[in-house]
């Protein structure tokens, strides 16, 4: 089965959401300040998957999204692949698109950010030539103001 790299659109927006959520809760419970979690409701995820379809790109095998990357200026804000498609070489595409992003639209270094205690996530990072940079203060939007969440900034040059 062949896979396609496009767009999002907002027919996409419920299917990014799955991925999102259940990558999400893989990934982060655990590794992040509990007031963080708090707010990564099921519906959070639903909310910004369908607001953020124009950041969005998706992996598409067969009729189903495999998995997304959502890029912004420098920064690869998420990378998210469904358990179902893991280890297939789907996330790998999908940075590899997002250092294209990421370069044609004027910049010679990608971002990305990484909780500390997500080592899987990490080693793929550090497999597809990504260097951690150090450790830094991620300041997350919540209902009170900006959460402390403690990442690691991971950083590859694309140009």
């Amino acid at each position: 089965m062949s896979m396609t790299l496009r767009p999002a659109t907002s027919a996409d927006a419920d299917a990014v959401a799955k991925v999102w959520y259940h990558g999400w809760q893989d990934g982060h419970l655990g590794n992040v300040p509990d007031s963080l979690v708090r707010i990564r409701t099921r519906d959070s995820f639903w909310t910004r998957a369908a607001d953020r379809v124009g950041d969005t790109t998706v992996a598409v095998l067969g009729d189903a999204v495999a998995g997304f990357v959502m890029v912004v200026g420098d920064e690869v804000e998420q990378v998210y692949v469904s358990s179902d498609h893991r280890g297939s070489g789907v996330a790998g595409l999908l940075l590899a698109e997002a250092e294209r992003l990421v370069r044609v639209s004027g910049h010679s270094r990608a971002w990305l950010a990484v909780a500390p205690g997500n080592t899987r996530a990490r080693r793929f990072y550090e497999r597809c030539g990504w260097s951690d940079e150090g450790e830094f203060d991620n300041r997350v939007p919540g209902p009170d103001g900006l959460i402390s969440a403690p990442c690691r900034r991971y950083v590859k040059t694309v140009a």
